[in-house]
């Protein structure tokens, strides 16, 4: 197989910051400008945690365009141009190459609930149409349906640019399967902050994070001595992160992630589009008590 091109270490899954009702292009920049000047490995626009279900076509679009605008080329960003419409995602796909997306990453089709081999299919039509890399999204908690490993395999077979997958599983069997079955072929990254570590304890090359939206410099810190085989010294910063971890998860995310960055001062506003609401006082109170405990 060919050497796919390697995306290991750390990435922020973006927050996209509003302000009264629009997307706040000048804070999704000083986001960008913090991310990179603490040492982070790339940025991935318009996940999940960049409140891709809400935002328009339009939005979609200019904030992949911004992200790559911010970056000028000193870390890669990653596109998140996922669809539960296979021709959506050429769509979104196809623009964000050509605004000079280093790659996308490709959530399986949420709430339709295809087979496998529809799976295949989906991701197949989508990589026919560019060569950059793929990074293949299973989330089954959200998406109700996981990307087989056998589907990583034919896909990894047939495309040399699907060579990487985000697993969001909550399973470290899941990962060493995926290992046992492809090895360096497949390059796994951890989709769960607090499942870093155990993930690359078994082969796992790095994260995809929503936590290094608040600390980034931390999160590639524990990628950085993980990789480097320090599993004592990681296993250090991972309990001194593991609180928050868990608590930017007490509700919706990326709604506890919002109320900490604007606590922090890189974005001005916690709002949140509908569905997703203010994040509640018992929640807000075990947040900042947590946030409040990780600064002392």
């Amino acid at each position: 197989m060919k050497r796919p091109r390697q995306f290991t270490g750390s990435y922020t899954a973006l927050v996209t910051p509003f302000r009264r009702g629009v997307v706040a292009f000048d804070e999704l920049k000083k986001l960008v400008e913090f991310q990179i000047k603490a040492g982070i490995d790339g940025l991935i626009p318009v996940g999940t945690t960049g409140e891709s279900p809400t935002v328009t076509h339009e939005e979609h679009l200019a904030i992949i365009a911004s992200t790559i605008e911010a970056a000028r080329g000193r870390v890669p960003v990653i596109a998140g141009t996922g669809s539960n419409s296979t021709q959506e995602a050429i769509d979104l796909s196809r623009a964000a190459v050509t605004a000079g997306a280093d790659a996308l990453l490709l959530v399986a089709p949420y709430y339709n609930r295809p087979t496998q081999e529809g799976l295949f299919q989906h991701f197949a039509r989508i990589a026919d149409v560019t060569d950059k890399p793929i990074i293949l999204y299973s989330i089954p908690g959200r998406c109700g349906v996981e990307i087989s490993v056998d589907v990583i395999a034919r896909l990894r077979a047939k495309y040399p640019h699907v060579a990487h997958i985000k697993e969001a599983g909550g399973s470290v069997d899941r990962v060493d399967q995926i290992m046992q079955t492809l090895g360096d072929a497949v390059t796994v990254l951890s989709g769960d902050d607090s499942l870093t570590l155990p993930f690359m304890a078994v082969g796992a090359k790095g994260v995809i994070s929503v936590a290094s939206n608040y600390f980034p410099r931390e999160v590639t810190q524990l990628t950085a001595l993980a990789l480097a085989g320090d599993y004592r010294r990681a296993r250090i910063l991972h309990r001194k992160l593991y609180p928050l971890f868990k608590t930017f998860f007490i509700e919706s995310n990326p709604v506890p992630m919002k109320v900490a960055l604007a606590r922090l001062g890189i974005i001005s506003s916690e709002e949140v589009r509908l569905p997703l609401c203010a994040l509640s006082p018992v929640s807000r109170k075990t947040l900042l008590a947590a946030l409040a405990a990780y600064r002392a």
